[in-house]
């Protein structure tokens, strides 16, 4: 394309004259803001290592009582976003949370929507809307937009988990904010994981009114059926999605939620997306190569990639890797701007 003219073509007194009239002249930029064939991603290819992250937030929990954070989080900020800006990508926020024995993170609501991934300890839940999920390795659990959830821990030892929330795309629309409130009671519900077989109780099922007939996704439940799926399937990617079991649709709007497996010895080749990815390590060990660069990602190990990135997932050990995966897609495909390309090695 034509070189187009830039801030220093103009003169000094046009510019500031633009400036009192609050204008920019836009050809200037315009590259910038659409670039030819595809977008300039902010977004960095990094891995955030989870033995640098677990020590930094164990002392987090010496310096800083829960009651003086409310929520005890270390941000995953990717640099290409500014660090203090806490993003991981344009949509994604990432954080390390920890809640130590006893204690108590308050009830609150707040319009970003979040999922909680358990990445070690027991004993600790989530309460929503006063249903009480227990919070294991692995496991899934969604805190949706709007609704009053607080986190618990009657245990002995250290919980920590992965919290993924829409957070930035939600604050860059000047739509973000928390309401406190009070501890909800604990409400006896019909047992949802009926949803896991396919069936329901007909007389009892009844259809849940803000769509989120699951809140819970044991990850017990998602490792079973991908090695189930492994053993009947010989050749290609091996991955779940978490959907709504009422709609068939993504389980939250904004953000999408799956977990891949890799077989001993596989290279699993993704093609390049418009929608970037966060890729975190449920067990095992694997090599990430993002346009050819390779970071090793172990248990628990969190990794990001922008949009239309070449990415393969390379596993050289001897056991299968689980990795659970968060991306754009869902937000995009409302919007008609997802789309996939063919590789370019």
């Amino acid at each position: 394309m034509e070189q187009l003219a830039t801030l220093a073509d103009l003169p000094e007194r046009y510019l500031e004259h633009l400036e009192q009239s609050n204008l920019v002249p836009l050809w200037p930029s315009l590259r910038n803001v659409l670039p030819p064939i595809k977008p300039i991603p902010h977004t960095q290819s990094l891995v955030w290592k989870y033995s640098e992250i677990k020590p930094l937030l164990l002392e987090a929990g010496e310096l800083t009582p829960i009651e003086k954070a409310e929520r005890r989080v270390l941000v995953l900020a990717n640099p290409g976003h500014g660090l203090e800006n806490m993003r991981a990508t344009s949509v994604i926020y990432l954080g390390m949370q920890l809640l130590l024995p006893n204690e108590w993170a308050p009830a609150h609501r707040h319009t970003p929507n979040a999922v909680r991934l358990i990445v070690e300890g027991e004993k600790a839940y989530t309460t929503v809307e006063g249903v009480k999920c227990p919070m294991e390795h692995g496991d899934l659990i969604l805190t949706p937009s709007g609704l009053w959830h607080e986190h618990g821990h009657d245990g002995d030892q250290p919980v920590i988990w992965l919290d993924v929330l829409d957070l930035p795309l939600v604050y860059y629309m000047e739509a973000s904010f928390v309401e406190g409130g009070e501890s909800q009671p604990v409400k006896t519900v019909e047992n949802k994981m009926s949803y896991s077989a396919g069936l329901v109780p007909v007389q009892h099922h009844i259809r849940a009114e803000q769509n989120y007939p699951m809140l819970r996704y044991p990850w017990k439940d998602a490792k079973q059926l991908l090695i189930d799926l492994s053993e009947k399937q010989s050749e290609g990617p091996i991955q779940v999605a978490y959907v709504n079991p009422e709609t068939g649709e993504d389980c939250q709007k904004i953000i999408g939620y799956s977990v891949l497996m890799v077989r001993s010895g596989e290279t699993v080749q993704l093609q390049p997306r418009s929608a970037a990815m966060v890729f975190h390590v449920i067990e095992g060990e694997a090599e990430i190569k993002i346009d050819g660069k390779i970071f090793g990602i172990d248990q628990a190990d969190t990794a990001c990639a922008p949009c239309f990135s070449n990415i393969d997932l390379i596993n050289k050990s001897n056991r299968p890797c689980f990795i659970f995966i968060a991306d754009e897609a869902p937000i995009q495909k409302k919007l008609g701007l997802y789309s996939v390309r063919a590789r370019s090695e």
